[in-house]
């Protein structure tokens, strides 16, 4: 990898085996884009990259020359005002009332390795080598306003993180109204839109569209980043498969509101933009301040969509997740949630626990209800200390008892969220984000913390840190279960209010990383009603998440299935739970349930007590098998093979890292009869290895796996029957290939 800059003609190239990125310093002095891409030769002079030609109607800044105007080059850091129509970057309210800037290019330094974001989640190294760092520096002298802006190559693949860092030089205090993370101007629109969309117990199913002319966006102004759209989207080239072609994958990493953005001009230039949403952040920059936008990350690959995931995944795995469980398989688990709700004894805790363990479960994680009033949802949340009519020796009795069975003990908190009905609200009412003089809105019967208040989370974090020094806690379930409303904070004067979405969020990220250093070998697992706040900021703190509170097999394939586009295996909270299943009442096939959560981080939903004796050695046999693989499930190389949402059948596969070994989950949702015969072509094989298949013993090389394709033909090829082996809906089979 390398960073130049062409002090003749003003360029910068940024290259590694992989992409270029190519901008420079415009006529005007501001910082101009001219390519993004695979890699290319460097030169000396790149700017004729740069078109410039007359355009009608266009404004233009020098006088007597029509041919430079902002509104037709590709930028940087674009600002609204100056000629150019489309939507900005950056929007500074000043003191006059005037938004215009101009930010002039000063200067450039190159850092090896890559920084830390102070108080924010982003991208790391470990060793300086693996990435370069780009600073540039550019003011705007009527304010005295500057900008840095990062870009961030590694060393390995097609990855460019980038960020900004406002300062204020000038004598006045300014209002920052808009700070995207990142600007990517393209040439041409023809390209897919892609996006990870969905609602509660249905998130991140994957939504296509062509790009148009005009503005299209995902984002969210709910204080998390949502179920409805998660903070990463795709631009590929129609032509572009899983395997194949040119994509372009933004990714932004940040849990709450955000925005990411398409603008297609009148001539097919598109702007693609990722941030904070403006719509809800305004951040008061006073003489001497500074203001750091969260990091995005962009990945170009000519290798399809499942090259574009490979990228995100190997990144985020080893270069965003952090601590003692990043490369650490994940201790296969059993939660009491769905097997006892708010109804349970220590000793009925224990009695599930049991069966647990003798079906090889390795961590015990009781749920909601352990603390303060809390017999249902109306009460409890913020009093954080063990309902002793429960747990009459507390949460470090239970434990004890847990540990002694052999198994680690894991815990539920809801830390950000608080109930009227608490000893905390009725001691600091004040503490509720609340507008003064408007009713407060509830969800799930509870309200949110003001976490924008140094007080408060060291109030919380207080309570937290004395349970887990006093139990032998292995493992937090971080849960969020309602997105912010009336959104104010009693502690801020008004011209602040805007910055309590943003001061949320870092006191959230605040809370996670004082527990994180204290308590360094827990294991974190994020959840916000399930997927709503699933996102890159979280992998930061909580090395897996819980993908959905939907369980269902069914529905999980095209969860998992769209979650893959840009998060890795090892993070994909899946569990197999009862049947009927409690979110949609569909019975799925005991078998088909772990063969769909063997792809994550794997554990039960359920009291194994209630199962029979047939479906505990079942459940049995499912944990040995995870137990053999999941080395290779959590952290091998995935692929997706046939997408649950284009048709009746759904398949993926991971890989190990020397290719002896694959596993391939095959699944098809709803019986057929007298249907024609079936191949899966496979990928990731090494072509010259002869892989024996587990199912039917039969011996394949990679390359008549990859091109032929595996066989699934079963009897839904002529007469459905009932035999050894009986074909029915929700239908799902585990090959494992091992090459001799």
């Amino acid at each position: 990898m390398r960073i130049i800059y062409h002090e003749e003609s003003r360029v910068f190239h940024l290259w590694n085996d992989s992409i270029s990125y190519v901008m420079m310093v415009l006529p005007n002095g501001q910082l101009g884009q001219l390519y993004f891409g695979k890699r290319i030769h460097d030169r000396e002079d790149l700017s004729d990259l740069l078109e410039l030609t007359v355009r009608p109607m266009a404004s233009c800044p020098f006088p007597g020359d029509r041919s430079f105007s902002l509104e037709h080059v590709k930028q940087e850091l674009p600002v609204f005002g100056s000629g150019d129509y489309r939507s900005p970057a950056v929007e500074i309210l000043q003191p006059n009332g005037s938004r215009i800037c101009d930010f002039q290019y000063q200067s450039y330094r190159v850092e090896a390795g890559k920084p830390l974001l102070p108080g924010l989640p982003a991208t790391y190294v470990e060793q300086t080598k693996e990435a370069s760092t780009l600073v540039v520096n550019v003011k705007d002298s009527v304010t005295g306003i500057c900008a840095e802006l990062f870009y961030s190559i590694f060393a390995e693949g097609g990855v460019l993180a980038r960020s900004i860092c406002y300062h204020n030089e000038g004598t006045e205090s300014v209002q920052l109204e808009r700070a995207m993370s990142l600007c990517l101007d393209l040439p041409d629109c023809d390209y897919e839109w892609l996006q990870l969309s969905g609602a509660w117990a249905r998130e991140r199913h994957i939504k296509t569209r062509k790009l148009m002319m005009g503005i299209q966006s995902i984002g969210s102004v709910r204080g998390n980043s949502s179920h409805h759209h998660n903070p990463f989207l795709v631009l590929k080239r129609p032509s572009a498969t899983e395997n194949q072609g040119n994509v372009i994958g933004f990714s932004f990493i940040y849990s709450g509101n955000f925005l990411m953005q398409a603008e297609v001009d009148a001539h097919d230039n598109t702007r693609i933009l990722a941030g904070l949403h403006p719509d809800t952040f305004s951040w008061k920059l006073q003489p001497g301040d500074s203001f750091q936008t969260p990091e995005a990350v962009m990945v170009y690959t000519d290798l399809g969509l499942n090259g574009m995931s490979r990228i995100f995944h190997q990144l985020y795995q080893k270069r965003l997740a952090r601590g003692s469980w990043r490369d650490k398989e994940r201790p296969i688990l059993i939660n009491n949630w769905e097997a006892t709700y708010f109804d349970f004894t220590e000793d009925k805790l224990v009695k599930i626990a049991e069966k647990a363990r003798e079906c090889g479960v390795e961590l015990f994680v009781l749920d909601d209800g352990w603390f303060g009033a809390r017999s249902s949802d109306r009460a409890g949340l913020g009093d954080w200390v063990a309902n002793l009519q429960r747990l009459p020796r507390g949460i470090s009795g239970i434990a004890e008892r847990i540990e002694n069975l052999g198994m680690k003990f894991g815990l539920w908190f809801e830390p950000e969220m608080i109930n009227e009905d608490s000893d905390l609200y009725r001691a600091h009412p004040d503490w509720v984000l609340a507008t003064p003089q408007r009713a407060k809105s509830h969800g799930r019967y509870q309200f949110v913390l003001d976490f924008s208040r140094v007080e408060v989370v060291d109030c919380i974090y207080e309570m937290m840190a004395k349970i887990l020094r006093e139990a032998k806690v292995s493992y937090i379930k971080w849960d969020m279960n309602r997105s912010i409303t009336e959104c104010y904070s009693a502690a801020l004067p008004p011209e602040r209010q805007g910055e309590v979405y943003h001061r949320y969020i870092l006191g959230v990220y605040d809370l996670y990383e004082r527990l994180i250093q204290e308590f360094p070998e827990i294991l974190f697992e994020s959840c916000a009603s399930g997927g709503g706040r699933f996102d890159p900021g979280m992998l930061y703190y909580a090395p897996q998440g819980w993908v959905s509170d939907d369980t269902d097999a069914v529905e999980r394939m095209k969860i998992q299935y769209g979650t893959s586009m840009c998060y890795p295996l090892s993070c994909m909270g899946s569990h197999v739970s009862v049947i009927p299943n409690e979110q949609v009442y569909r019975r799925t096939p005991l078998h088909t349930r772990a063969n769909v959560a063997y792809f994550g981080t794997f554990g039960y939903e359920l009291d194994l007590n209630r199962l029979t004796e047939g479906e505990i050695e079942e459940v049995k046999a499912q944990i040995s098998f995870m137990k053999k693989y999941r080395s290779i499930l959590q952290f091998g190389t995935f692929y997706r093979l046939k997408s649950p949402f284009e048709g009746n059948e759904m398949a993926w596969m991971a890989v190990s890292g020397d290719k002896k070994t694959a596993i391939v989950g095959w699944y098809r949702i709803l019986n057929t009869v007298n249907d024609r015969y079936t191949r899966l072509q496979l990928a990731g094989l090494e072509p010259d290895f002869c892989y024996r298949n587990s199912l039917s013993g039969s011996l394949c090389y990679g390359d008549e796996l990859m091109n032929l394709g595996l066989c699934t033909t079963d009897s839904t090829a002529g007469e459905v029957t009932g035999g050894k082996e009986p074909c029915t809906d929700f239908e799902s089979r585990i090959y494992v290939l091992q090459a001799d």
